[in-house]
């Protein structure tokens, strides 16, 4: 990389970088939050596309800046965040991570999976979604992605931040593995002892400019946290304490699925350790105590019951949580830091349930202050900020509930050496002021320079606990060990096994709401049919599959979008518009000519309409609400403004084509379900179907997994506009005139079909099958509730309140799924 320049507004992040790695060489990259490394990477991952500088890759210039020709060069990269697609299984995110020439087929991608897994040794199930996965898991599925290329070049962004001992050293042996076999490896990472144990040269970054590259036997530690922090740091931990105090938190045997029997006291001035390999059930432990995850047991706060069912009850009886995943669960990150440190201070700044501006001014600054968060205002949005800023916002909002304990899981997980003192300090100027504080970390180092008391996790027991002196990163390591590898395999044994399979895979997945729609449908068809001996007729039966013809159109291509993340209201007006200009062409009183000049016009029509809203999602950065609601206004305007009654007849001819059956089912539904069945294997089984779930599912990831996600929603709109069509084509059949308003109400019918068959409104998740069932159970709702004489208002109340059951069900089941995974 030479002369790599990149502008963010407002700030310079990488000022002409040279950087270079040699064939067989670990080349490590280190620099303090904010420095530039993980801005240099992504450029060098084709993420980012550089203002100025150039790339080569043995010698080859690389002209195209994206994450697709990048891997095809020969360059793979391990994101310091997972870069994964949460709805997406394990299997389907390691397809993605490879170049297309090492993709394997579906039929055999679960086996290819399983065997790429084996590169980390933790036990994950290819076929489980990405969403379930621990941060370790995560990170492991990461960084197997990134072998799985067979790389020339790979990069390692802070890849151990959420690893233990025995994942780290996993982790190493492959990294020198690959160097060994002439692969050119990047590592960066705040860790020095890592750095130090694995790399032969090191580079220090500052302020988006190189401070130096050194031979790892030419530099010491002490010297590159000077050129890091850019001044010395003198103490990286403050002192301990002189006296733990009396106890504040009683734990009694305390026990979940994944710990045993804990019982802790925690004095008023201690900091409290917990060590142990990932999975050995330190982390249920600490969130147990946070109300994060069940458990049973008794938890006293200063001598009173303290009600940990939930983080809520957890925070009311004074015991707060600092989560590992800081930007799942710690801060909300589009929103400013103002907003996030404000609304863990209410009880400060409200009064009478009124919030006082000044004061929360005062609150916010005093805390930015006292941890010194570096920005250029509290308006700006979290997200803004780099990790170990970001990391203190997470501590001060922590710190702004008035904890009487204070849970940390990774507290300076991704954190420079610089602003890693500073916390460790933080810490411990809160214990010293009276608030206990327990630390979760996979860095021994730091448990023993920071901790009183360290316990130790093995097997879900506690089987060492460790104090003063006796801390150690041989004692921490040895202890850890004691049993850890057998508990380790047991865990392998219940859960890496076979993928889930059957019945409890199909319910667990998207599938499940198609059962339970199945079963309302036959629960309706029995209520009717014991009302009405007409209710199973053939031209019942025929009536109610036409009129669900056009609704199953409009939601299939209703799900298309959903799937990318977007919402379509303009199907129904569209429909209608397209049948207005039926009206006009489509007639007895013209010839077929004018019949193929107006179905190339509703062609043309709908595909412009698609287009626009594509346009304005994607590329006007118009939210989908509001772009397709703007489409909706206009194509209801130009219906009525064409004809503002109904009026023009469309031809017998065509009606007779489009109302045509096999018996009693038209011919309509029948191309319905196969294209139906069609997208779901497509969905499933395709890249394709990848992209349109993973551009939904999160589109920054699926950015950098190669996905074109503006190509992908702009087709799904021309796509969904399409189906509009077909939608259309079968309503003027069925009505048989250009009636401007025939289709305004199957926008909301189409929308809540595509929910009733589970898919998610945020995108990523959906199943076309579970949409066929949707629509059938709206339609046969309707046709009983005539049959039974109800009101109007009735064919609207049923199809809520089932939505309401079916969506209750469907959470019910996936989140008894989790807890069996989890």
């Amino acid at each position: 990389m030479r002369g790599v320049t990149k502008r963010f507004p407002g700030v310079l992040a990488l000022d002409r970088v040279d950087f270079e790695v040699h064939a067989g060489e670990i080349h490590a990259l280190v620099g303090g939050n904010g420095a530039g490394k993980s801005t240099l990477m992504a450029v060098a991952s084709g993420a980012l596309k550089p203002d100025s500088g150039q790339i080569e890759i043995a010698g080859r210039v690389i002209t195209e800046s994206s994450p697709t020709a990048a891997r095809s060069e020969g360059l793979a990269i391990a994101f310091q965040h997972p870069a994964l697609l949460p709805d997406l299984t394990v299997t389907e995110n390691l397809m993605l991570s490879v170049p297309d020439r090492q993709r394997p087929r579906f039929s055999g991608a679960t086996r290819w999976a399983v065997g790429k897994l084996l590169a980390m040794g933790m036990p994950i199930d290819p076929t489980a979604t990405a969403r379930t996965l621990t941060l370790a898991e995560k990170q492991a599925v990461e960084i197997c992605g990134a072998l799985a290329c067979d790389p020339q070049v790979v990069i390692f962004d802070e890849p151990t931040e959420p690893f233990m001992a025995a994942e780290t050293a996993r982790l190493f042996e492959c990294i020198q593995q690959l160097a060994a076999r002439g692969v050119a490896v990047v590592y960066i990472s705040h860790r020095l002892p890592d750095v130090f144990a694995l790399a032969d040269r090191i580079t220090v970054l500052r302020d988006g400019q190189t401070r130096g590259t050194f031979n790892r036997s030419e530099v010491t530690a002490q010297e590159i946290v000077t050129r890091v922090a850019g001044r010395e740091v003198a103490a990286l931990f403050p002192g301990r304490a002189r006296d733990p105090g009396e106890p504040v938190l009683q734990v009694q045997h305390l026990t979940s699925d994944r710990f045993i029997d804990v019982s802790v006291e925690l004095g008023r001035h201690e900091i409290l350790g917990l060590a142990g390999v990932e999975g050995n059930g330190q982390r249920e432990f600490i969130r147990a105590l946070g109300g994060a995850a069940p458990c049973d047991g008794q938890v006293l706060v200063e001598g009173r019951s303290a009600n940990v069912s939930n983080p809520r009850s957890a925070r009311r009886s004074g015991i707060v949580l600092m989560p590992q995943e800081r930007h799942v669960e710690g801060v909300a990150t589009v929103h400013s830091v103002r907003d996030n440190l404000a609304v863990a201070a209410v009880n400060r700044t409200a009064r009478h349930g009124v919030i006082g501006g000044q004061r929360e001014d005062q609150v916010v600054q005093r805390e930015i202050a006292s941890l010194g968060v570096k920005l250029a205002s509290p308006e700006v949005a979290v997200e803004t900020l780099s990790g170990g800023n970001q990391q203190k916002v997470v501590l001060g909002r922590a710190l702004l509930s008035d904890p009487k304990v204070l849970l940390c899981d990774e507290p300076t997980q991704g954190i420079d050496v610089g602003v890693r003192s500073d916390i460790y300090h933080r810490l411990r100027a809160t214990a010293d002021n009276g608030v206990p504080v327990v630390v979760l970390s996979s860095d021994n180092a730091e448990l023993t320079g920071l901790c009183d008391r360290v316990l130790v996790f093995s097997k879900g027991r506690v089987v060492a606990d460790l104090t003063g002196a006796d801390i150690t990163d041989e004692a921490i390591t040895a202890a850890s060990l004691t049993g850890s590898v057998a508990g380790h395999a047991d865990r392998s044994t219940a859960s890496a096994g076979p993928p889930r399979r059957g019945w409890r895979r199909f319910l667990a997945g998207e599938q499940s709401p198609s059962v339970f729609l199945a079963a309302a449908v036959v629960a309706l068809g029995v209520v009717g049919a014991a009302q009405n001996a007409r209710f199973l007729s053939s031209f019942n039966i025929a009536s109610v599959l036409e009129l669900l013809a056009p609704v199953l159109f409009l939601a299939v291509g209703q799900l298309i979008v959903m799937m990318t993340g977007g919402i379509d209201l303009s199907v129904g007006p569209l429909s209608g518009t397209l049948v207005v200009v039926a009206s006009f062409y489509v007639s007895a009183d013209f010839a077929v000519g004018w019949w193929i000049v107006g179905f190339l016009l509703m062609i043309l029509l709908a595909g412009a309409a698609g287009l626009c809203n594509g346009a304005l999602v994607r590329f006007a950065a118009v939210t989908p609400v509001v772009a397709t609601l703007v489409t909706y206004m206009a194509l209801q305007g130009v219906s009525l403004a064409m004809r503002d009654t109904p009026g023009g007849t469309i031809a017998q001819p065509v009606t007779d084509v489009l109302k045509a059956s096999v018996g009693p089912i038209p011919w309509a539904v029948l191309l319905g379900t196969a294209l139906v069945i069609a997208l779901e294997f497509v969905s499933r089984r395709s890249m394709a179907g990848l992209f349109l779930r993973g551009s939904g599912s999160d589109d920054r990831a699926a950015h950098k997994r190669g996905i074109p996600v503006g190509k992908v929603k702009v087709l799904a709109y021309v796509a969904s506009s399409l189906c509009a069509l077909l939608g259309g084509l079968l309503l003027a059949a069925q009505i048989g005139v250009g009636d401007p308003t025939a289709g305004t109400s199957y926008t909301l019918a189409s929308i809540t079909a595509v929910v009733l068959g589970g898919a998610s409104i945020f995108g990523g998740r959906g199943s076309f099958i579970g949409v066929l069932f949707g629509v059938l159970l709206l339609q046969v709702t309707q046709n009983v509730a005539v049959f039974a004489g109800l009101s109007q208002a009735w064919q609207y109340w049923l199809p809520g309140l089932m939505a309401l059951a079916a969506t209750g069900l469907f959470a019910q089941a996936q989140r008894r799924s989790q807890v069996r995974s989890g």
